[in-house]
């Protein structure tokens, strides 16, 4: 139950954390947006690897290109993701997101050779046709911004893929220190060309609660993973979606169509399935 409690916690941080990224867009551009929280967080980020001891720069080569290959992936999704959601209702975003569990067990397959068996490979097959109810391409909500959401799926698997390579010679909050940096850097680059918006009093107060929502989500989710039964605590991932949906209707007065909330519905189903498969087999396999 613990582990249950920090795995819902880590969503929530992270759904309110694109609520107020949100709000905050409505007013800044979002390249200022990912290089203010971003610096904010990279320090927070720092601090917190310098006080319990995980500031480490000697790891092998490989991992330290993993590292960057992760970096750019995490600049790519960062970008795809924020852009989707200043346009898109929280809801539908977060819901496109919840493929990940499959498309990152179907990735694995492709790219690492890892056994999936029939009924992982039918629950995938099933939660695409899901993921075509939430973003039904052909209607009018189909458009450029809804291609950004699944691209920042693509991203997002990509990074997950990238950190399963990774051995554990290079501490977590390394990595993720690394990539906020990286991620920070990009944003200030890209935003050379804007005019800069110095932020008032409230924008402040948003982007700082972001960031620190930020490490907090990252904070619970690695002691997600020295707590309980995985194959238990895993299923609660999807309570982000739940946060998604009551923060989309009372921060910004959207509610999902019947057709999102059935696709959404089939997603997270067969992705409690997949995470459910997997971690049975690795007990068999253990």
């Amino acid at each position: 139950m613990r582990g249950a409690f920090l795995m819902m916690g880590s969503m929530a941080a992270f759904t309110v954390n694109d609520t107020l990224v949100k709000l905050v867009g409505q007013s800044l551009p979002l390249m200022q947006i990912i290089a203010y929280r971003g610096t904010m967080a990279t320090v927070l980020i720092l601090l917190l690897a310098v006080l319990t001891g995980g500031f480490r720069l000697r790891a092998p080569r490989r991992d330290w290109m993993l590292v960057g290959m992760r970096a750019m992936s995490e600049m790519g999704a960062t970008y795809c993701f924020l852009t989707a959601l200043m346009q898109m209702p929280l809801a539908n975003v977060t819901a496109i997101l919840q493929v990940l569990p499959l498309t990152v067990t179907l990735g694995s397959a492709l790219f690492f050779g890892e056994a999936v068996g029939w009924r992982r490979m039918v629950a995938i097959g099933i939660g695409f046709c899901g993921m075509l109810l939430i973003v039904r391409p052909g209607t009018e909500g189909f458009n450029t911004y809804t291609l950004y959401a699944l691209a920042s799926v693509g991203f997002v698997t990509a990074r997950d893929l990238i950190t399963r390579r990774m051995s554990g010679a290079v501490p977590s909050i390394m990595v993720t220190l690394s990539t906020s940096v990286a991620v920070t850097c990009f944003a200030f680059l890209a935003s050379g060309s804007e005019v800069w918006v110095t932020p008032d009093m409230r924008q402040w107060s948003l982007l700082a609660s972001a960031a620190v929502l930020v490490l907090t989500g990252y904070f619970c989710a690695v002691a997600v993973m020295r707590a309980g039964d995985v194959s238990f605590i895993a299923p609660f991932r999807y309570t982000s979606l739940v946060w998604a949906l009551l923060l989309g209707f009372l921060v910004f007065g959207d509610w999902p169509s019947v057709l999102t909330l059935i696709g959404a519905t089939i997603v997270v189903a067969t992705g409690v399935f997949t995470l459910l498969r997997e971690a049975r087999l690795a007990r068999r396999q253990a």
